[in-house]
């Protein structure tokens, strides 16, 4: 993906090697969708919670992050023992900070016109970047939960080291370029903010809290699907504006949509799949929708409301 001279989003909160300050509190009914895991909401986190879990087992066996991220000081807090130490980014979560900076800003500038467009007002959120657990307006953010949108707080919450997660998960070695990939999982968290402002998200949720767990779980996936298309308009229009999407980049993002599916994560970890467990959506799915939104044209707001209204085997 083609960065260079991009500006940085002056929306990026960064938290890393601070002390989140509190044990796990109430994560439910507000949280959103991190890639391969969290989403959805009302009641879902459990089942949520253990997708990205599996992806996490997977892979075993991180202010304005601009201008002034190479200057970035040592960062105090406390390690279990009550003394100060001090934390210094590595230089690869430097150039990973600096990608997701270029990346949201990058939304921005897509989402302000597009809202525009539609006689609407887009207020972007905030990135905040921690490391392994911070507070959130929905409780306390850990890791392990993948990247999330929080929409009681309106911020996306990313630990950097999903990331080298993602990217051993991906089977990719430390010499590829995953920047589209990286770039996807923060566009699909922007496409829950989306939702918020267009109203979606809470009239899903509205309707989540009056479903049986299998129809709420099928809502859930509904949510997801659009926010893959939303991240896919988000990839239409940015590379019409920037010239971003290099060659091999749209394979890349088709690839990581494969790997989060339900389905593979759930043979991968146990030999077989549940669809009626689905929170996100199949492989199968994730590609199509992604793709969709890649092939976006002006009509962008009726097509993404087709993950609703199309009936579910149709997805």
């Amino acid at each position: 993906m083609r960065l260079d001279n991009r500006r940085e989003s002056s929306n990026i909160e960064d938290a890393r090697g601070q002390s989140s300050g509190g044990g796990l509190g109430n994560m439910g009914g507000n949280i959103l969708g991190g890639l391969g895991g969290l989403g959805g909401g009302g009641g879902k986190l459990g089942c949520m919670a253990i997708i990205i879990v599996l992806l996490l087992v997977m892979c075993m066996g991180g202010g304005n992050v601009g201008s002034w991220l190479q200057g970035l000081p040592n960062i105090t807090t406390m390690d279990q023992t009550g003394q100060e130490t001090e934390y210094t980014p590595t230089e690869q979560e430097e150039q990973l900070a600096e990608i997701a900076s270029k990346v949201l800003a990058g939304t921005e500038d897509v989402w302000t016109q597009r809202f525009q467009e539609i006689g609407k007002t887009y207020t972007p959120p905030t990135l905040k970047l921690y490391t392994n657990a911070t507070r959130t307006g929905c409780g306390t953010g850990q890791a392990s939960m993948g990247p999330f949108y929080c929409s009681a707080d309106k911020k996306i919450y990313i630990d950097l080291s999903f990331f080298s997660s993602m990217r051993r998960s991906l089977g990719v070695d430390a010499a590829g370029d995953l920047d589209f990939a990286y770039a996807y999982v923060i566009a699909h968290e922007v496409g829950h903010a989306v939702q918020d402002q267009l109203g979606i998200l809470g009239q899903a949720h509205q309707q989540m809290a009056q479903m049986n767990e299998k129809e709420s779980n099928n809502m859930s996936v509904r949510i997801e699907l659009q926010a893959d298309y939303l991240a896919g308009v988000w990839g239409h229009f940015d590379n019409e504006q920037f010239n971003s999407i290099e060659d091999g980049d749209i394979e890349e993002a088709i690839n990581t949509a494969e790997k989060i599916g339900d389905d593979y994560l759930q043979k991968k970890a146990q030999g077989y799949s549940v669809p009626d467990a689905f929170t996100h959506g199949t492989s199968a799915q994730r590609e199509k929708w992604l793709k969709k939104g890649l092939n976006a044209g002006s009509n962008w707001v009726q097509e993404a409301m087709q993950t609703f209204k199309l009936p579910y085997s149709q997805l």
